[in-house]
Order: C-alpha cells, then structure tokens, then sequence
C-alpha cells in the first residue's frame, strides 16, 4: 500500500507541474487551481507513503520519475525538443532512482 501511495503521489506531482503550462503565469484561474489542488494531493499522499517508506527512497523515486514523466509530457504534448543530452539527464536520473533503491533493500 506505501508505494500505491507513492504512486499516486507521483501521478498527482506529475499532473500539477505539466499544469503550470496552462496557467499562463497564474493568470487563468482553472489551471491554477489544479496545480495548487495536483500539489496539495501529492504531498499529502507522499506524506502518507513516508510513513513506510524511507525518505531517502520516496523522495527520489517521487522526484525522479517525476522529472522522466514531466519531461516526457513536455515533448509529446507541448512540442517541447528534448536532444540527446537532456536524454541521457533523464537516464542518469533513472539510474540513481533504481540505485538508491537497491542500496535500500540491503
């Protein structure tokens, strides 16, 4: 259950920061209140994941798939370019992610 926590944390993160596009600098109202709501949720589910779940393990998990997700969302949804060093940013993330997390379970 921590980490179905974790994942709904990470899903609502995701869905708030893709959001801040939208805002327009927080001058659209909608979109401005589902960044505030996507990050008040994200934070209370990663609170509740913490409870079982290491700090060291969710806060990288939470902000490195974040990072791959959003930066994922940027290109295939608003066009952004994403050239082959930001590539490999994202697979270095993804590596300490899985890293972190084996030096956790022993």
């Amino acid at each position: 259950m921590p980490y179905v926590l974790l994942a709904l944390a990470i899903a609502a993160e995701v869905c708030a920061t893709s959001m801040l596009k939208l805002t327009d600098g927080f001058s659209r109202l909608w979109p401005s209140l589902g960044v505030a709501l996507g990050y008040m949720l994200s934070f209370l589910l990663l609170g509740r994941a913490l409870k079982h779940i290491p700090v060291s393990v969710a806060y990288a998990v939470w902000s490195g798939v974040g990072t791959a997700a959003v930066a994922a969302i940027g290109a295939t949804l608003f066009g952004e370019t994403l050239g082959r060093l930001q590539w490999l940013g994202i697979a270095v993330v993804i590596v300490g992610v899985v890293l972190i997390n084996l030096r956790s379970t022993h």
